[in-house]
């Protein structure tokens, strides 16, 4: 806490020193602004979470604009940091650092803009899982996978419609909800089951937790969940599908922050029981939100894993396979392979934070399975949805 004071504190002041004076006023309004960005994160820091449900003004014009500052803050700080170091030489360090502190400002800013507008579009993906040994009955079985809506109470009941609607539309066999069903409050199920309950399908649908909905407080989440929204809260669990004689198993997975949180008997992954309750000789579909899972899934014998969590980054390069999430994970974005066993990593639906996609965007996937002599993965072009 005291190196963040530190740091918070070193970068208001250069903001304060290169508005000296700019304008009448500048000096307090960056003050209102250093106190109306910082304040409410020492007061959440405070106690983990917010004393009360945050409503939607709340969330747009409090946290939202807190993230948008916080990580606009460094880059400004810097870049008028160094516009000072070059202008020195010359005798004009203040007006150096002005410009190239707008310069980062107005570049943040349509970043964000255009981050905006990405988020509040929706594309569909079509995703081909090869595998060996699924039964000839269960040949194009599609399956249409959403993930990480992070579905409260500042989330546009819009863009929920529509997703219902292009789901809807798609006439998919099974739904797969890869967890985050909800941002971080049990309050959010009811916005979730308002806008997502009428989901349907005829073999059913699947939600299994995500970080975020342990988070929320798993107890209270899954209670809700089993109470207001139709469909199987998978946890450690798998559930048989039938089409004849054939059958496939739904294997849905607990989540690592279940451990971290300290329910992980109620929540964590336990990959092995999970496996275990799939009859003998039964091809697996797992849903997994965390895609760190995927190796222990693949050892036991996993045919097709769908996760999510990583996002993306939010911000990707598609066709590079590059996303700010492979930087820092294995297994990021897209495709892979792991000898039979074949993942695929959502984008997500919604987004986390700010609302901010580029390269990365809200998408529903629709995992078409097919028996092939030997197993494979591949993934088509987002298309705009309806």
């Amino acid at each position: 806490m005291t190196y963040f004071s530190l740091y918070l504190l070193l970068c208001w002041s250069v903001i304060t020193a290169i508005t000296w004076r700019l304008f009448p006023g500048s000096t307090a309004l960056v003050g209102f602004a250093a106190l109306y960005s910082a304040a409410p994160i020492f007061w959440f820091i405070r106690r983990l979470r917010w004393g009360f449900y945050p409503g939607a003004l709340f969330r747009v014009l409090v946290v939202r604009l807190l993230l948008y500052t916080q990580l606009t803050l460094p880059f400004v700080t810097v870049a008028a940091l160094l516009g000072a170091l070059i202008g020195w030489p010359l005798g004009a360090a203040l007006f150096m650092a002005r410009v190239f502190a707008l310069v980062m400002l107005v570049g943040a800013l349509i970043l964000f803009a255009i981050g905006y507008l990405g988020s509040r579009s929706l594309v569909t993906r079509d995703v081909e899982a090869r595998i060996p040994d699924l039964p000839q009955e269960f040949d194009g079985f599609r399956i249409v996978q959403l993930s990480d809506l992070h579905v409260g109470p500042q989330r546009s009941r819009a863009f929920l419609s529509r997703v219902v609607r292009n789901v809807t539309a798609l006439r998919a066999d099974t739904i797969a909800v890869t967890g985050d069903l909800i941002d971080d409050r049990p309050e959010d199920v009811s916005v979730y089951a308002a806008a997502l309950a009428q989901l349907d399908a005829p073999h059913g649908v699947f939600m299994i937790a995500g970080n975020h909905d342990v988070y929320g407080g798993w107890t209270a989440v899954h209670a809700e969940l089993r109470r207001l929204v139709p469909g199987h809260v998978l946890v450690n669990e798998s559930h048989v599908l039938h089409r004849g004689a054939a059958r496939i198993a739904i294997v849905g997975t607990g989540d690592p922050a279940g451990t971290q949180r300290g329910v992980g008997d109620q929540v964590g992954p336990e990959i092995p029981r999970a496996m275990a309750t799939v009859p003998p000789n039964t091809v697996s579909i797992a849903l997994a939100h965390n895609p760190a899972l995927f190796p222990s899934l693949a050892k036991h014998d996993a045919a097709l894993t769908l996760s999510g969590h990583t996002h993306w980054g939010q911000f990707a390069i598609p066709k590079r396979g590059w996303s700010v999430a492979s930087r820092f994970l294995q297994y990021a974005m897209g495709t892979y392979q792991l000898g039979n066993s074949l993942l695929y990593i959502s984008p997500g639906t919604g987004y986390w934070g700010i609302p901010f996609r580029i390269g990365a965007l809200p998408e529903i996937t629709v995992v078409t399975l097919r028996r092939a002599a030997t197993a494979g993965i591949s993934m088509g072009a987002a298309k705009a949805a309806l």
